[in-house]
């Protein structure tokens, strides 16, 4: 999966992921405040221009940490711009991830991957790494668009792939043009 992939969402683009219009519809802390608790370490994988990850650091407060890694370069500093001379600046540490490694090694609480799953090729490699930073009462909620890029027959083999590596999968929030489920280790 390289940065200049067709199959991920380019930096350009970062606008239309992070706008008000999504929000309406994908509200991030009705999304999220069933699961991040103040003082969680969350990783918010494939986190782009910070759709998710400034609520989430919002949501774990001042005693939490929200691990922000993406792929390209250009959405992480969209992100750092967008979060500096803030109090979610502390909280926030930027990872750049590579096209075969997450570069995680904290442990964390609960991983965010959300419109991502489809964009990475090696899924196993994925899911394995994701397994290995994931506390062993962690949750994983991983959200994927429905139809149009994701049919349900593809999200059903992305989630037998998350079985194979060792996650209980279980069916997830409904969400608007959406599905989701949520793993957590065996």
């Amino acid at each position: 999966m390289a940065t200049d992939s067709p199959r991920v969402c380019p930096a350009k683009l970062a606008g239309t992921l992070d706008s008000n219009l999504r929000k309406i519809f994908q509200d991030p802390s009705k999304i999220l405040s069933p699961y991040i608790k103040e003082g969680m370490t969350v990783l918010d994988m494939g986190c782009g221009p910070g759709f998710f990850t400034v609520e989430i650091a919002k949501m774990v407060g001042p005693s939490g940490k929200v691990i922000a890694a993406d792929l390209q370069e250009e959405m992480l500093k969209i992100l750092k711009k967008k979060i500096q001379g803030t109090e979610l600046e502390s909280r926030i540490k930027l990872i750049k991830a590579d096209e075969d490694k997450i570069n995680v090694t904290d442990k964390v609480d609960f991983i965010l991957i959300f419109f991502v799953a489809h964009e990475v090729e090696d899924k196993d490699k994925l899911f394995s790494q994701l397994r290995s930073v994931l506390k062993d009462d962690g949750k994983f909620l991983i959200v994927e668009p429905k139809h149009f890029h994701v049919s349900t027959e593809a999200f059903k083999l992305t989630l037998k792939k998350a079985k194979d590596n060792g996650f209980n999968v279980q069916p997830g929030p409904k969400h608007l043009f959406s599905q989701s489920a949520i793993l957590t280790n065996r």
